[in-house]
């Protein structure tokens, strides 16, 4: 029998395992192999899969409403976005379903308020170069990465890009059509590259001077993954605008843009919208998720399991000539290689453990914040085993 092609768009470079099941930290494929989870569906299964909480609200949920139009009150809208904002420096949230949606949300908030609330003509926001922001229109334009913008040309006006860490940079590109600025405090996808402290305050300061909004993406940072809730955290700011998404909703989509109360205005009734942001489903799922977070200290444990996992690999890797440096923020941790590590990730998944990368020569790390150290440890040790054998096939 000739196998039917696909009738999706490839869209997809896909790993040759289909996964059917997952408990905690441990999924199964379809041939029923088992394999310890270090990716969590990038950064999205951070309470681990199907964990018992959410469940728990979700299959309440599913018995008593799905789906009302944003014309009419939901309450548990305001349950989490107060859960949110108490835990935030942010006064007001808008609910969405995914991150690159909360990332448009803080770009048309960000140049509404400019036009709207302080009469100014501006519109243009700086990113970042290696920086990873969405696959919308405006989103991709806003990544700072030529390969991710290949082929969507022309693209929006009203971008620019710095160099990540580099103040002079940012100064270079303001003018008076400057509204905002827009950063990770850990590009993810661009390597695992960390935001200086320094560079961070000094961004800060530059904002409030030049009266720029400072926008946080913490689309894959949030949510404990960098060892606080909101990765902004660890630098002693406030951004005006921060986002999120992935592991808020434990698997469930959704996505948020939280802000200052000064930006309200700029989003007035019929200003922006989304027909599935904040679904009564939505809403049980990240209710649960942020609730099991605060209660059971998540962050804290993400910080010192980031710390200990880190101490193992410079151990174990220090003296690997193939690794060429380990970068980490709480469980968000990559593996720099002097080479690409396409064949390197294939190997690990053989041996059973889920990794991915984040740019050519790196292997990214993103476990649950839940997951047992017993099974950390056994997924690291495969990860080390194989660069320990790939190194020794250099010097042979």
């Amino acid at each position: 029998m000739v196998q039917q092609a696909s009738r999706l768009f490839p869209t997809y470079a896909r790993f040759p395992i289909t996964l059917v099941r997952g408990e905690g930290s441990r999924l199964w494929d379809d041939q029923g192999k088992e394999y310890i989870d270090l990716m969590s569906g990038l950064a999205v299964a951070n309470l681990g899969h199907v964990p018992a909480p959410v469940k728990e609200k979700l299959v309440a949920q599913l018995d008593q409403l799905w789906h009302v139009s944003n014309l009419f009150h939901i309450p548990n809208q305001e349950k989490l976005a107060k859960l949110l904002t108490d835990n935030s420096c942010a006064d007001a949230v808008f609910f969405c379903s995914t991150g690159a949606e909360a990332n448009e949300a803080a770009i048309k908030l960000a140049r509404r308020y400019a036009q709207k609330v302080l009469g100014e003509d501006r519109h243009e926001i700086i990113t970042f170069h290696q920086s990873f922001h969405g696959r919308t229109l405006a989103t991709l334009t806003a990544t700072g990465q030529e390969k991710v913008q290949e082929g969507f040309h022309p693209l929006p006006a009203g971008f620019s890009y710095a160099t990540f860490n580099d103040i002079e940079s940012v100064k270079n590109l303001i003018n008076d059509r400057t509204c905002a600025v827009m950063i990770e405090m850990v590009q993810a996808e661009g390597g695992v590259i960390t935001a200086d402290p320094a560079f961070i305050q000094q961004l800060a300061e530059l904002c409030k001077e030049k009266n720029l909004l400072l926008i946080v993406d913490e689309i894959q940072t949030g949510m404990g993954r960098t060892g606080k809730l909101f990765a902004y955290e660890h630098y002693g700011i406030e951004p005006d605008i921060f986002t999120m998404a992935k592991g808020l909703g434990s698997g469930f989509p959704i996505g948020a843009m939280l802000g200052k109360a000064k930006l309200a205005p700029a989003f007035s009734a019929g200003s922006h919208g989304s027909t599935f942001g904040g679904t009564p489903i939505a809403m049980a799922a990240a209710i649960a998720t942020v609730e099991y977070m605060l209660s059971d200290k998540i962050a804290d444990r993400a910080s010192e399991l980031g710390e200990w996992t880190l101490n193992l690999l410079n151990e174990k890797l220090g003296t690997n000539p193939l690794v060429e440096q380990i970068r980490s923020k709480g469980l968000l941790i990559g593996i720099v290689c002097k080479q690409p590590v396409a064949e390197i990730i294939s190997e690990i998944h053989a041996a059973g453990v889920l990794v991915v990368s984040a740019g050519p020569q790196v292997i990214r790390l993103l476990p649950s914040l839940t997951i047992s150290k017993e099974d950390l440890q056994q997924g690291l040790d495969v990860v080390c085993d194989i660069l320990a054998s790939k190194a020794a096939a250099l010097v042979q």
